[in-house]
């Protein structure tokens, strides 16, 4: 199981969070630190990163044992990236439509990258099947209520999905993606879901919730292999 704690721009621009942001995603059991470079990025925004904010996420993560990944939105972001040794790439489902050019060449680096089809409505999948690319069911919608759920796979072991991007409330929903063969979850994670700087906060999981996420979903994952 590969557990992606999606802290992107709930560190609200105060990048003395990122420390701690990391060390409870770690603690949490979290693979992976995800952020995103190239959204909100301008001067003055929320998540305005350059080269000093890189090397201090990266070091963040290297201190707390966990993998730092990046959503690249911009081709600005991809040059700013391709600065620093990075084994994973992930692709939102925003690029996957709006810039399907950016998504081929982040793929054609031969790094490891999760693709979210959180807005694709077509049968087959946008960029093929490569063996570094990893296909992530999503909705994207802030948050995903049940009721919005639609062609959620009933098993991924006969989809071409191998996990889910995760925007719901609380960890039902991603617990019942791994009952049905989802390898890779990904989750917001925050350190505060009544904090209202963005939207991200309320679909968020807390340090507890990722900890009870990733423990219920491993003994799962583990009956599921003993072909319970």
């Amino acid at each position: 199981m590969i557990f992606i704690a999606e802290i992107g721009m709930n560190h609200n621009g105060n990048m003395g969070l990122i420390f701690e942001l990391v060390k409870q995603a770690s603690l949490s059991g979290a693979n992976i630190a995800k952020f995103q470079l190239g959204w909100r990025c301008g001067k003055g925004e929320i998540n305005q990163l350059g080269t000093e904010e890189i090397n201090l996420i990266k070091k963040c993560c290297l201190y707390h044992n966990i993998e730092p990944m990046f959503s690249i939105i911009t081709e600005e972001a991809l040059q700013l990236a391709n600065q620093f040794e990075f084994n994973c790439f992930k692709i939102a489902s925003r690029t996957v439509i709006d810039k399907p050019d950016l998504a081929k060449a982040i793929i054609g680096l031969g790094k490891k990258t999760f693709v979210s089809l959180g807005m694709w409505d077509k049968s087959e999948k946008p960029f093929g099947f490569k063996d570094n690319i990893e296909y992530l069911w999503c909705k994207s919608n802030y948050p995903l209520l049940p009721w919005e759920i639609k062609d959620f796979p009933k098993t991924f072991n006969e989809s071409d999905f191998v996990g889910y991007s995760d925007h719901s409330v609380g960890i039902d929903i991603p617990l019942m993606a791994i009952t049905r063969g989802a390898k890779v979850i990904e989750k917001h994670f925050t350190l505060d879901k009544s904090d209202t700087t963005i939207r991200d906060h309320a679909l968020s999981a807390t340090p507890s919730e990722f900890s009870d996420l990733v423990r219920i979903g491993k003994a799962i994952r583990k009956n599921l292999d003993l072909g319970i």
